[in-house]
């Protein structure tokens, strides 16, 4: 015992490693756990086998006590490099698809740019809903003599310009910073003011061709005198000649009431597909626009529908061909109750017999249906009746008897011719008319057209007179 006493004296637990730790068992080497292994085994707490077992196992906790954190260390410290990678992996994945997204617009955008070098798929809200349809009746165009064209494409090698040109032409929008009209408005005889629209040269190219390809080569109704060759004031009037009443109507707002739908469907109905039948029609008609300032710069907004514009040249033929079905009825209706039918661009004119003037109010209300049936009003305060008591006039001509220029029409050019071999033709030129001489003969040129003889005598006068 007493050795065990000077070994214990020679101990310093606070500087052993295992002094006050409780969660092991110290090994056998450790001179203070020796000294309490032999305390115990003499004492009879336990045995030296159980004190090995102890360290044993003591021993076996020492070696594996840091496996599970290890591992786990372990595992974290994969766990952190799976997480890198993943990130590294999705900074990868997300560069790619930057790139391929970038590729992609690229290649959108290019498809873009190439499908507007070679096709149109939008022209303007409102009046793009048909350009998909490329479908014509070739056998219906080949019949009429009409060029067969499909697309937008195929109109713009007709016009003989590029497809972002033919864009620009034929684009609708409601604002617009520039137009491809001059408009400008002249008064009118009886009153308020006419908005004349005068294309620019390359709508008017445009214009030009749709009139000698297209629109020329198709007959409006006999019955329609305004706007066609070999037709003219005169031979609207002449078959109302002698007739005991002479009834006029007035279409109110003739062109601008024929707007884009109808002259669309027009060009349908010769064969051309919807997306031809689009473009022909924005190429021909236009809005009716007023100018506004919006910081400080102009826009021209739309006022309206678009209709046929008053100064293009395609205005007359197309209104006379939407017109035809207007002109079949009239003609059929006047024929039915005896009476004859004439249209001169927006004037109506039916003459009837003898015997029939109880007919006028019904004819009058039949023309006002088929005008509003078809798309026209009738002007209510352009309705004139002229019964043969009076004088009658169709289209500035009147035609009681025969034909003839209104006799005061004829007194001012004689007095004007008077008053010239006094003074000079010169001095007469009260209104600054840059040719008074061409102007003159253009009025001598009408009353020869409806009166050659007279025509004759006041041209000869005009020719005596010195330049």
């Amino acid at each position: 015992m007493e050795e065990l006493r000077a070994r214990a004296a020679k101990v310093r637990p606070w500087l052993s490693p295992w002094g006050w730790r409780m969660d092991i068992i110290p090994p056998a080497s450790d001179e203070r756990t020796s000294l309490i292994d032999r305390g115990l085994v003499l004492n009879g707490y336990f045995t030296e086998a159980q004190i090995q077992e102890f360290h044993r196992i003591g021993d076996l906790w020492l070696e594996h006590k840091d496996t599970a954190r290890t591992i786990a260390a372990r595992a974290l410290e994969t766990a952190k490099a799976d997480l890198e990678e993943l990130k590294r992996k999705k900074l990868e994945e997300k560069a790619a698809k930057k790139v391929a997204a970038e590729e992609r617009r690229k290649a959108h955008r290019a498809a873009i740019e190439k499908r507007r070098l070679e096709d149109i798929v939008f022209l303007g809200r409102g009046v793009s809903g048909k350009l998909a349809d490329r479908r014509s009746d070739v056998e219906a165009l080949q019949r009429a003599g009409l060029p067969v064209l499909s697309s937008p494409a195929d109109v713009a090698k007709a016009l003989e310009i590029t497809i972002p040109t033919l864009r620009w032409l034929a684009f609708h929008t409601e604002a617009a910073g520039a137009i491809h009209y001059r408009q400008f408005e002249v008064p009118k005889k009886t009153g308020g003011v006419r908005l004349l629209s005068a294309p620019r040269p390359k709508l008017a190219a445009a214009q030009r061709w749709i009139l000698e390809s297209v629109l020329a080569k198709i007959a409006p109704e006999a019955d329609a005198h305004g706007f066609v060759d070999g037709r003219s004031t005169v031979s609207n009037a002449k078959p109302h000649v002698g007739r005991d009443v002479v009834v006029n109507v007035d279409l109110k707002d003739f062109f601008p009431s024929i707007h884009f739908p109808r002259v669309r469907g027009f060009f349908e109905t010769l064969g051309y597909s919807p997306a031809v039948a689009t473009v022909f029609a924005l190429l021909t008609t236009e809005a009716p626009r007023r100018r506004v300032e919006y910081a400080g710069k102009p826009y021209w907004v739309a006022a309206g529908p678009r209709g046929l514009p008053q100064g293009a040249c395609t205005s007359p033929a197309i209104s006379n061909l939407v017109s035809r079905r207007l002109d079949k009825r009239l003609s059929s209706m006047g024929k039915k109750h005896g009476a004859t039918y004439t249209r001169y661009a927006d004037d109506l004119t039916l003459s009837l017999d003898p015997g029939r003037r109880e007919q006028i109010g019904m004819l009058l209300a039949r023309i006002r249906h088929i005008a509003e049936d078809e798309g026209f009003r009738v002007h209510p305060k352009k309705v004139a009746i002229q019964r043969s008591g009076g004088r009658q006039m169709v289209t500035g001509i009147v035609v009681n008897r025969g034909l003839s220029v209104p006799r005061e029409e004829v007194r001012k050019i004689r007095a004007v011719l008077h008053a010239a071999k006094r003074s000079g033709l010169a001095a007469q030129n009260r209104e600054g008319h840059a040719d008074f001489r061409a102007h003159l003969r253009g009025k001598i040129g009408y009353v020869m057209m409806v009166d050659r003889q007279k025509g004759e005598r006041l041209l000869r006068e005009l020719e005596a007179l010195a330049p």
